[in-house]
């Protein structure tokens, strides 16, 4: 499969238009990559260094996702987050408000007009998350003052806005999802410095000694390379439903009569659950970080603080995976206007009656594959929290949801590049 996942590329590179595409994707991707190292002013890197460091941190976080821009004071150190946050946010609105509703299905036109509220949404919350950054990174601030609250706040909401235009023109003149692109170049840049800790544990006998430190670097290799494969098998695994459409003649002519089936992907809503999680779960800190920042009043403040580090948060985190889930697949999929679609075209399921049974039955197995679907990301979410309870790791998180969405998007990628060649007659790794 790799072998013809290379071909594919190397076969899309000789279009012309799919190479324009392709290059016009690697050359956003590195001014992405460009950006996390321009410093913000006012700013000390090596107090934000400390500060990033341990995977469990809200900072680790911010630093694993946007690439090591936060333990550089670099402009992207907010990542991508507040534009996932506005995204959510449009969505929800969309379902409760009827008036939003209408405008999601007037094409191409209402679109537009959502995703202009996404970016203004994205700058408002991408300046309450800088403030509440600045308070609570106030450590890392050479000269504190209003001057550098505002230069500080207004270079991190600058720097969001950037990359968010940066996500739409990979995604209008590039190939595959901007916004999931850049994330996925920022988790996978951090791949060698993964590596540097893992090599660092086992000089330091952390992982055991002797032929025991090796033997447990390697089961954690083993998992990881596990977590991989099931992922890409849960990722195009399939409940197909058969459809027979009776055979109607026209004129002289004879049509229908043929079998075919409906596929329902397991994972609907492929990475989407995870971001919009994560996204969500940095809130909380966000904003007891920006009401009491660095002040330490008391053990239940200190509590508040640091609840990103408690069990049941990555319990709440597994749960909203779960729900996400539901929702986008909810989003994405519509059984009843699939159902009308096929009684229309004189199609209906074996044993089940046209319309509404036929919604019903799909609606059914629809949410049973959707449960599994569910529990597999919340495994993958609780899953690095575990093997850091037995390992005493506490980096190897970045193996768990980050690993996911490399694997996601590099598949959807590829998925990509393979249907614009199909759309030219080659053959690729999907044939």
């Amino acid at each position: 499969m790799a072998n013809n996942m290379v071909a594919s590329i190397r076969n899309a590179w000789k279009i012309p238009d799919l190479r324009k595409k392709m290059l016009m994707t690697l050359l956003m991707l590195l001014i992405f990559r460009f950006g996390t190292h321009i410093p913000v002013p006012g700013l000390s890197a090596a107090a934000l260094s400390e500060l990033a460091q341990g995977g469990s941190s809200l900072f680790g976080f911010f630093n694993i996702i946007s690439g090591g821009a936060f333990s550089n004071a670099s402009i992207f150190a907010m990542s991508i987050q507040p534009y996932i946050t506005a995204s959510i946010i449009i969505q929800l609105l969309t379902i409760a408000i009827p008036k939003l509703e209408q405008l999601s299905k007037e094409g191409e036109h209402g679109r537009k007009i959502l995703a202009q509220w996404t970016r203004y949404g994205t700058v408002i919350l991408g300046f309450i998350q800088a403030s509440a950054m600045y308070t609570g990174i106030r450590a890392a601030v050479i000269n504190r003052s209003v001057w550098s609250y505002i230069t500080i706040t207004l270079t991190f909401t600058a720097g969001t806005a950037f990359l968010m235009w940066l996500g739409e023109q990979i995604t209008e003149y590039g190939i595959g999802n901007g916004i999931s692109l850049l994330i996925f170049t920022g988790i996978l840049s951090r791949g060698p410095a993964l590596a540097s800790i893992l090599y660092q544990y086992l000089r330091a006998n952390i992982l055991g000694e002797g032929i025991v430190g090796y033997i447990v670097l390697l089961l954690i290799i083993l998992v990881g390379v596990a977590m991989i494969a099931l992922v890409v098998y849960v990722q195009e695994a399939e409940r197909r439903i058969p459809v027979q459409y009776a055979k109607r003649v026209v004129g002289r002519k004879m049509y229908g009569g043929q079998s075919t089936h409906i596929p329902i992907k397991v994972n609907v809503a492929g990475v989407m659950p995870i971001i919009f999680a994560m996204s969500i779960m940095t809130f909380p800190p966000t904003i007891i970080n920006l009401i009491w920042g660095s002040r330490e009043t008391g053990p239940f403040l200190t509590y508040l603080k640091n609840i990103n580090e408690k069990p049941w948060f990555t319990v709440v985190y597994a749960l909203l995976v779960m729900f996400f889930t539901f929702f986008y697949t909810m989003i994405a999929f519509n059984p009843v206007e699939l159902a009308n679609n096929i009684k229309k075209n004189g199609g209906f399921v074996p044993g089940i009656r046209p319309g509404k049974p036929t919604a019903d039955y799909i609606s059914k197995v629809l949410n049973r594959v959707t449960w599994f679907g569910a529990f597999f990301l919340a495994l993958i979410t609780v899953l690095p929290s575990l093997l850091q309870t037995f390992t005493k790791i506490s980096n190897v998180w970045f193996g768990g949801t980050s690993l996911l969405i490399m694997v996601n998007v590099a598949i959807e990628t590829v998925k990509t590049i393979e249907s614009q060649l199909m759309m030219r007659h080659y053959k690729g790794f999907l044939d």
